[in-house]
Parts: structure tokens; C-alpha cells; sequence
């Protein structure tokens, strides 16, 4: 061991000292004691309606003359999504328009197929539901 690694050694001694040092301290955060105040209730905060997942399930109202004959019966028709059923049907019907819902009847249209000339094609099938709401409410539905 020659002379100038000791001096090394003793270089390399010093930084780390010197690296510790550079190191801010961190003040211990002093615990504050939490104050409650009571705000003033102005009003009574408003319902919101939650459409979880309503427009996975309804398209849109259909709207035709039997459709609003049967409005007066308490019953509406919606276009529906081919993989949706009858619970979750009404549940998103009570979310989105805020009615209770008695019943729900679902219809399946099949597409058919239809020929203009040389070429044949299909007419587009779907799914509906006819919902009966409780007496006394309404949906408001406006035709487009």
C-alpha cells in the first residue's frame, strides 16, 4: 500500500460525510387539532337521478299512433337493445324518467327480407318493451 491510497481512502471518507450533511433535516409535522364547524343548511340537497347504466339499455321511445294510444293506459314503448331483459329494462326506466314501474312485456322483431329489383337484402329487426308505469305518473316523451 503506497502512501497516496491512504490520502484516497481518507477523500473518500470526507464525502460521504459531506453527503450525509447535504441532507435537509425534516421537521417533524406538529399535529393539529381538527376543529368542526357546523355550516349552516340552507335547503334540502336535490335528488339525483343515476343513470348507471341506462343508456346501455334504452335507444330511444317509440312513437307511433298505437304508441300513444297506449300512453293513455299508463304504458309506454321503448326501442331497446337486444341483450337487455325485463329487470334491467325497468331499472333504467326508474332511473331515467323517476316512475315506479309495474310491468314490463318485451317484443322481439325478426328482420326480414325484403327485394327491390335484381337485389335482395334484409330489413332491420330490433327489440322493444312495453312498460306499464303506476297510476297517476306519466313520462314525458316529445316526439322528434
Amino acid at each position: 500500500m503506497s502512501i497516496f491510497d491512504i490520502f484516497k481512502k481518507k477523500k473518500k471518507v470526507e464525502k460521504k460525510k459531506e453527503k450525509k450533511e447535504k441532507k435537509p433535516k425534516v421537521k417533524p409535522i406538529k399535529k393539529i387539532e381538527e376543529k368542526l364547524i357546523e355550516k349552516p343548511v340552507l335547503k334540502e340537497p336535490r335528488k339525483r337521478r343515476r343513470m348507471d347504466g341506462a343508456y346501455r339499455i334504452l335507444k330511444t321511445p317509440h312513437i307511433t299512433e298505437k304508441a300513444t294510444d297506449l300512453m293513455e293506459n299508463n304504458q309506454y314503448i321503448f326501442k331497446v337493445y337486444e341483450n337487455s331483459n325485463k329487470q334491467e329494462v325497468k331499472k333504467a326506466v326508474e332511473s331515467v324518467y323517476g316512475v315506479d314501474v309495474i310491468s314490463v312485456n318485451m317484443i322481439n322483431i325478426p328482420r326480414k327480407r325484403k327485394r327491390l329489383g335484381k337485389s335482395s337484402g334484409w330489413r332491420k329487426g330490433g327489440k322493444k318493451a312495453i312498460v306499464r308505469v303506476k297510476k297517476g305518473q306519466e313520462i314525458e316523451i316529445i316526439a322528434r
